[in-house]
């Protein structure tokens, strides 16, 4: 099993730049992003964070807030969300506590 513990292979270039972009966010997104349900670029939860903090007179919690319902209303427009709603089924659940 040595050989499984190391390895030469390193990250490309758009890993280490995607790397690199999260650490450079803000705290509160970054926690937000560990628990979305998402995945997000850190390109885009930047952009909508950016907005979200602007709509909000930056204010941090009610940023927070509109992520989840900006994540709320992308989940709601997945197909699969879509098709258990005409089944009659509840939506996926969150199980991160939100």
């Amino acid at each position: 099993m040595q050989g499984n513990q190391r390895t030469r292979l390193g990250l490309s270039k758009a890993q280490r730049d995607n790397m690199a972009a999260y650490d450079a966010l803000p705290e509160p997104l970054r926690v937000w992003l560990a628990q979305a349900r998402l995945p997000w670029s850190p390109a885009s939860a930047k952009r909508a964070w950016r907005k979200a903090l602007w709509r909000n007179f930056g204010r941090t919690k009610a940023a927070l807030a509109e992520m989840d319902r900006l994540e709320e209303e992308r989940l709601a427009q997945d197909a699969l969300t879509q098709q258990r709603a005409a089944e009659g089924l509840r939506p996926p659940v969150d199980r991160s506590g939100r």
